[in-house]
């Protein structure tokens, strides 16, 4: 028996609490939407101008690409709770090509590339037959085990820093994890479905005093940003496009898995109709990024946890929650204030909510008959996704390209789990057939 949502995936709650519960799925993908532009700008030495253009960006481009996804426009989007950014899978490729052509190369390449998301979108539905429960319990848990460590560096501080793992900050970063599950599963109304937002606040507000918060990019930061359509130009090279081929591959299947998950987080049986939908979306709202000069968008895994714990699967609060992000956008303060947030606060809700998605998996597994044949193929399929995450050194010798596509625990997980579901007949079924 599935769980009783809240609001349901086409619910329209009223605007005050839209705009709460919108706000929740802004601060829970806020860090990651930001950071690879960041990482981007800082490995290639760009300035604080650029920077901030190029962040600015990308905040414009997820608001517009998250509204066209979770609203959709034709065959264009899931029409499910899904937020857009840019993932990691494209840092290395857009360092090596900013590296030769600059902005303008990374802009070309991300929308020349985004063409091959596109066509690949139109093989889902043909495909969707080798995704049984099986498969699916299987990518849905490893989306959630795979961002374990992320929120597991948030709690500690932040991957690098000096704190790292200090008393302070696991200290924080269990106050809130301990209040926000509290408040979830004890508060009534408001008080339980927003609070990753309540938590996240709260948490914001004891950092303070606590000199955790450095606002001084706040007071940095410009009033008004307008995104410009190809402000540093287009630089076209085709050996740019096909570094970015492997990173757009990895992207399809990962939205393929996480589409499956806010399906299952929502209560929803997702048609390979919308999950072409949602990676049509990817492709799409590449190319817009890259016309705004922002690298390529992809699904949001970070928001299925939210869904599967305060049990709001709304699309409207998602189409809401873009909206707000295409002002951030354009206001880069407002944006900058999100962004000091202290990482230990992150972490403490992040937690969680990635524990909670691969909780949804296992839930998905456990609702199936696991014979021998079954479990070999999720041991496998997990074994293989959490290694290659907890240990991506063991890609080094591989070509860069098979190296680029496995570099995910997630694509190595489900590639995984789907040979294995195919090679490995049931043995049960052809006894069957036999009597």
């Amino acid at each position: 028996m599935k769980d009783e949502l809240k609001y349901g995936i086409d619910s329209k709650p009223r605007f005050s609490m839209s705009l709460l519960l919108a706000l929740q799925h802004i601060l829970a993908a806020f860090a990651g939407i930001i950071a690879v532009p960041l990482v981007v700008c800082s490995a290639l030495g760009y300035g604080v101008k650029e920077t901030s253009v190029m962040v600015s960006a990308t905040i414009f481009a997820s608001g517009i690409t998250t509204v066209l996804q979770s609203r959709g426009v034709g065959p264009i989007g899931s029409r499910v709770s899904a937020m857009m950014g840019t993932d990691f899978t494209f840092v290395n490729p857009s360092i090596s090509v900013g590296a030769k052509f600059g902005i303008a190369g990374i802009v070309a390449a991300t929308m020349s590339g985004s063409l091959v998301e596109i066509i690949l979108s139109r093989f889902i539905r043909p495909l969707m037959r080798f995704f049984p429960p099986l498969i699916t319990g299987t990518v849905v848990s490893l989306i959630g085990i795979t961002l374990l460590p992320v929120s597991i560096d948030w709690a500690a501080g932040g991957f690098g820093a000096p704190d790292y793992g200090s008393l302070k900050n696991l200290g924080i970063a269990f106050l809130i994890m301990v209040f926000t599950l509290f408040l979830n599963h004890y508060g009534k109304g408001i008080w339980s479905s927003a609070a990753v937002f309540i938590g996240m606040v709260f948490g914001y507000l004891i950092c303070i005093p606590m000199n955790m918060v450095d606002l001084a990019p706040v007071s940095e930061a410009a009033w008004i940003s307008i995104p410009n359509i190809l402000h540093y130009g287009f630089k076209f090279d085709l050996a740019s496009t096909l570094s970015f081929v492997p990173a757009f591959v990895v992207s399809t299947i990962g939205t393929t898995g996480i589409m499956m998950a806010i399906g299952e987080a929502s209560n929803v049986e997702l048609s390979g109709d919308r999950i072409a939908g949602g990676v049509l979306a990817d492709g799409v709202g590449s190319f817009i990024s890259g016309l705004f000069g922002a690298g390529p968008n992809t699904s949001f895994s970070q928001n299925v946890g939210l869904i599967t714990l305060t049990k709001v699967a709304s699309r409207h609060i998602m189409v809401l929650a873009g909206i707000i992000l295409t002002i951030l956008g354009v206001f880069p303060k407002l944006s900058a204030l999100i962004s000091v947030m202290p990482q230990p606060v992150l972490g403490g809700v992040g937690v969680i909510m990635f524990g909670l998605v691969a909780a949804q998996g296992i839930k998905t597994l456990a609702s199936i008959k696991l014979g021998d044949r079954e479990l070999l193929i999720v041991s496998v399929s997990l074994a293989l996704g959490i290694g290659v995450t907890v240990r991506p050194e063991i890609l080094n010798g591989l070509p860069e390209a098979l190296k680029m596509i496995l570099s995910s625990g997630i694509s190595t997980g489900t590639l995984a789990a789907l040979i294995l579901n195919i090679v490995l007949k049931d043995r049960r079924k052809d006894v069957e057939s036999e009597k």
